[in-house]
């Protein structure tokens, strides 16, 4: 009781007048000083996003840069002199020819910059490259940051197998192992059906195709999901082809596309009049035998693969696909 009472009888607590008055000032000077430190803060953890048009900046820099792949047989890739070369990077050199011509702009440089499935979308959002040149599907979540002219190509998700595996489906993989790419629409599917429930699966990621398969040769993955005509090109070249087979009912259709950045109208307008004259005019076909029924670096392969139907369709309609009308046809 005598605590309670020493406790009942004290006075409440306050501040000497002056001491109130200097820790108002104290606070009104932090509060001055945080706000623009969190306002850069704040700025700083968001990505850069370029504003300025794509034209306006290769006409005042002289320079365009193209993102490619490293290991994306036939559309973009490195050849045995670490030369970026692929199916899809011709067509971005097109588009830079129709640039130089129309806006009479002869000594315009190409800048090549290197990317992977992870960081291809913010190389463009951040306007570090202006196309992107290689495998990347055209689908509705992507379409909410970048922009897509025309499908060049469809693919096909598949499964790389060893031959001797046994495995002939998705559902022969219950309890292993399977890789993909980090970023891809393909590790976007499995996951998609790991949360379901529908397959039972350990999923590991690779930095590019390259890796993955050397995840599957060191036997480290059961199975590389991937499109279907990277998987053949990963197989014609490895050390032993007849090792590894390509099986399995597509898991999804890819259409692929030179991706761009969005709300840049008169850059977009550029590409798909360029790209569009080239399957107009005739020259997708000479491109498309050049990389796909012809022998290509590094090793001379041919892949032998006949322009699929889906692919003449839009080459014969001139226009093509615009990712404004493209069908949601992939689970990406």
């Amino acid at each position: 009781m005598r605590s309670s009472t020493l406790f009942l009888e004290q006075k409440p607590f306050s501040f000497h007048p002056s001491l109130v008055a200097l820790l108002r000032a104290a606070l009104v000077l932090c509060a001055v000083w945080a706000a623009p430190n969190a306002v850069d803060a704040q700025t700083k953890a968001q990505p850069k996003v370029q504003t300025a048009p794509t034209l306006q900046k290769i006409r005042q820099t002289g320079v365009i840069v193209l993102a490619h792949r490293e290991s994306s047989i036939p559309f973009s890739y490195f050849d045995a002199d670490k030369r970026p070369v692929g199916y899809a990077l011709d067509l971005c050199l097109q588009v830079v020819e129709s640039i130089r011509r129309d806006y009479k702009l002869p000594n315009l440089k190409v800048v090549y910059l290197p990317v992977s499935p992870a960081d291809r979308i913010p190389a463009i959002v951040e306007g570090r490259a202006d196309l992107e040149c290689g495998n990347t599907t055209n689908n509705s979540v992507r379409r909410k940051q970048v922009a897509f002219t025309m499908t060049h190509y469809f693919a096909g998700g598949r499964l790389l197998v060893h031959s001797n595996s046994g495995v002939q489906r998705l559902a022969d993989l219950r309890g292993k192992t399977v890789v993909s790419t980090r970023g891809s629409t393909h590790l976007a599917f499995l996951n998609e059906q790991v949360d379901r429930g529908t397959i039972s699966v350990r999923l590991l990621t690779a930095k590019d195709s390259d890796e993955a398969f050397k995840m599957l040769e060191e036997n480290r993955a059961d199975a590389f999901l991937m499109d279907d005509i990277v998987l053949y090109s990963l197989r014609a070249n490895a050390k032993e082809p007849t090792a590894y087979v390509v099986v399995g009912d597509y898991t999804t259709v890819e259409p692929l596309a030179i991706m761009l950045r969005k709300n840049d109208p008169e850059f977009k307008r550029q590409v798909d009049l360029a790209v569009t004259r080239i399957m107009m005019d005739g020259e997708i076909q000479p491109l498309y035998k050049r990389w796909f029924q012809s022998p290509i670096p590094p090793k001379g392969v041919t892949l032998e693969v006949p322009m699929s139907a889906r692919a003449a369709s839009t080459v014969n309609a001139n226009a093509g696909l615009t990712s404004d009308v493209l069908p949601l046809v992939n689970a990406g």
